[in-house]
């Protein structure tokens, strides 16, 4: 499965009703409080990098960033919620937990 472009995940998460309230003009403008919801929202948002593809720090960011303002924050969620792993400077979609 290839990954989703920055503007794919945004139209995916402006469709969902329980996430398109965190969006502002285009763009994610909060993380969720609840946690359920906030997983919802980083399983979309992992949905930018393909399985079994290593990433550059930069290039991570440069996705993020088109989408979260504070795009270290997301990083750090992704990583946290075991959506993306991360090694030598390199991230990779682990799915999250099942």
């Amino acid at each position: 499965m290839a990954e989703k472009k920055p503007v794919d995940v945004l139209e995916a998460l402006s469709r969902d009703a329980r996430l398109r309230v965190f969006l502002r003009a285009g763009r994610i403008d909060a993380m969720p409080a609840k946690h359920s919801r906030r997983r919802l929202l980083l399983a979309e948002v992992a949905q930018a990098f393909e399985p079994g593809v290593r990433y550059p720090e930069r290039q991570v960011n440069d996705v993020l960033s088109a989408m979260y303002p504070d795009y270290a924050a997301l990083r750090r969620y992704l990583v946290d919620e075991d959506f993306l792993s991360r090694a030598g400077g390199e991230y990779w979609r682990t799915g999250g937990p099942a």
